[in-house]
């Protein structure tokens, strides 16, 4: 049996717009947020993220950004459980004959 072509996840000119923000990354003239108001990029990621939605905007062939999954820290269930004892304060009646006697 003949294996299928897999298809291609970005087009080529998808590719042309990370290429030119990369170059932008590497001269150091490669800003993020809308309009260059931002900061500047720092790492190789955020210029390839940055590229790649530039293309989106573009509507070129671009696969839709991963989802963001929530994953459940697991509990350890070795470790003991240790109860502390609730401590009851006694209520403490504050004397306010001072207060009485120099307000008459």
């Amino acid at each position: 049996m003949a294996r299928k072509a897999k298809k291609r996840r970005y087009s080529r000119s998808s590719g042309s717009d990370v290429e030119s923000e990369m170059r932008r990354y590497k001269k150091g003239t490669a800003k993020s947020g809308r309009g260059g108001r931002g900061g500047r990029v720092k790492s190789r990621k955020q210029a390839i993220a940055i590229g790649l939605s530039k293309a989106r905007k573009k509507g070129k062939k671009v696969p839709k950004k991963a989802s963001k999954r929530k994953t459940a820290k697991k509990k350890t269930t070795n470790k003991k459980k240790t109860t502390k004892k609730k401590t009851t304060r006694k209520k403490t009646t504050r004397k306010s004959s001072k207060r009485k006697s120099s307000k008459r």
